[in-house]
């Protein structure tokens, strides 16, 4: 499970500028407070990639940019608001008074669940056939939880927190159909080496028929997919290598 510490790891300077590049709105889907993206060009509209942020949600700038990322890549992106209104804040996290135990207590399975399930059932009744799940930290949970319901059908995660391992990852073998994608890092206590290599032992190697790939980024930190800073050579080539590898994984599988 992640820790203040790890949290911490997703920060890093300089931050990138906030200048929007694909067509983008926030608006209640299902409900829900959720962040779109839109390529400008057409594509698919009954594929959606479903953006489970880290615990700084929908205020982080980083995340935002990442949506519209992808949907410059051709892909309608959905970003919902899973804190609720209340992410983490910088400011938080640098105070010796935030307490990130009562934080966490108030965002467990309880407070997300309504809001995910939400969103995926009003997509579904748009129109929407196909749902590719990107998970950040945080957001690893929510995109397993979908694979198992077999409510999503591509899986990629960044620097996971808060799986079981390897009961999560056993599970997910045995129940899931979605193609899973793992980009992993060097420094990272909340999936560290040890997990690393379970998860190659259960899925890899053909284990996993629909599809196992993890990719690992030496030199990164957690956080490096969202925040990393981009003045340093290796976090740019992970940062931007975990980017590309999961816009391949979605156009090949999605």
């Amino acid at each position: 499970m992640a820790t203040a510490d790890d949290c911490k790891d997703c920060i890093s300077d300089p931050i990138q500028a906030f200048v929007m590049k694909a067509n983008h709105r926030i608006e209640k889907i299902g409900g829900y407070d959720c962040y779109i993206a839109t390529p400008p060009e057409e594509y698919a509209h009954e594929k959606v990639v479903l953006f489970l942020t880290d615990v700084f949600g929908l205020k982080l700038n980083n995340n935002l940019l990442l949506a519209d990322d992808f949907a410059l890549n051709g892909f309608k992106v959905v970003m919902p608001d899973i804190m609720r209104g209340e992410p983490v804040s910088d400011a938080e996290l640098n105070s010796p008074t935030f307490k990130m135990d009562e934080w966490r207590a108030k965002h467990g399975e309880e407070s997300w669940i309504p809001v995910v399930d939400g969103v995926v059932q009003a997509l579904k009744a748009s129109g929407v056939t196909r749902i590719g799940t990107t998970g950040y930290c945080f957001g690893a949970p929510p995109a397993f939880r979908l694979a198992f319901a077999h409510e999503s059908h591509v899986t990629v995660l960044a620097h996971p927190s808060r799986l079981d391992v390897p009961g999560d990852l056993q599970k997910y073998k045995e129940v899931s159909k979605a193609p899973l994608l793992i980009n992993s890092c060097e420094t990272d206590r909340a999936f560290p080496k040890e997990s690393q290599a379970v998860a190659d032992e259960v899925l890899g190697n053909g284990q996993f028929t629909p599809g196992y790939v993890r990719t690992y980024w030496d030199g990164c930190t957690h956080g490096f997919a969202v925040r990393g800073d981009m003045s340093n050579p290796k976090v740019k080539a992970g940062k931007e290598g975990a980017f590309e590898a999961s816009v391949k994984f979605y156009k090949k599988y999605l």
